[in-house]
C-alpha cells in the first residue's frame, strides 16, 4: 500500500470492550458539512489541518453505496462523468452494500485523494466538503501538490489522535498483542 510509517507511543491502555453506538457518535457522518466536521474534530482537540490530513486516510479503501448515494444523485459540486460512473454500481434504490473506491487509487497510500477532490470527484459528501470553497481548500491544494507534506501531517495527526481521551488507572489494559484482549 505504501505510505508513511511512524513510531506508535507505547503504554497506551486499550478498552476491553467495543461499542458500535459509541463509535458512531464519535466518528463524523459521511453526510456532514465542513462546519460540522471541523466542530467534531475540535471537540477532540484536533484542528482543521488534522481533519484534512486524517481524511486523507480515504486514499485507501472502499465505501458502501448507502454512504454516497445522496452525493451522486443530489449534490451539484460533483463531476458529472464521475457521478454517472458511480451510478452504474449504485442505483437510486437498493444495492446499499455495493462498493466503490474512495479515490482513484484505492490500494495505494498516496495524495490522489486530494487531486480527486480538486476535480470534484470526492466520493463521500463529507470528503468533497474539504474542497468546496471553504477554509480547508488551501490545505487540500497543498497536499495535492506536495504529497510529502501530506504524509508528514498524516503521521503527526495520527500520533496526536492517539492521545485523545486516554484510559488511566485501572481502566482498560495494556495489550500483550494489540489485536486482541489479554
Amino acid at each position: 500500500l505504501g505510505g508513511p510509517s511512524w513510531q506508535v507511543p507505547l503504554g497506551r491502555r486499550d478498552s476491553t470492550t467495543a461499542s458500535l453506538s459509541a463509535a458512531n457518535t464519535q466518528i463524523p457522518s459521511p453526510f456532514a458539512n465542513l462546519s460540522a466536521l471541523i466542530s467534531n474534530f475540535q471537540s477532540h482537540g484536533l484542528n482543521t489541518r488534522d481533519l484534512v490530513a486524517l481524511s486523507g486516510g480515504h486514499t485507501i479503501g472502499l465505501a458502501r453505496c448507502a454512504t454516497f448515494r445522496r452525493r451522486i444523485y443530489n449534490d451539484t459540486n460533483i463531476d458529472q462523468t464521475f457521478a454517472n460512473q458511480r451510478r452504474g454500481s449504485c442505483p437510486v434504490s437498493g444495492g446499499d452494500n455495493n462498493l466503490a473506491p474512495l479515490d482513484g487509487t484505492p490500494t495505494s497510500f498516496d495524495a490522489r485523494y486530494f487531486g480527486d477532490l480538486i476535480q470534484r470527484r470526492g466520493l463521500l459528501h463529507s470528503d468533497q466538503e474539504l474542497f468546496n470553497g471553504g477554509s480547508a481548500d488551501g490545505i487540500v491544494r497543498q497536499y495535492a501538490r506536495f504529497p510529502r507534506v501530506f504524509g508528514n501531517d498524516f503521521v503527526n495527526s495520527m500520533v496526536k489522535m492517539s492521545t485523545i481521551s486516554p484510559l488511566i488507572g485501572t481502566q482498560g489494559e495494556i495489550r500483550v498483542n494489540c489485536r486482541k484482549v489479554n
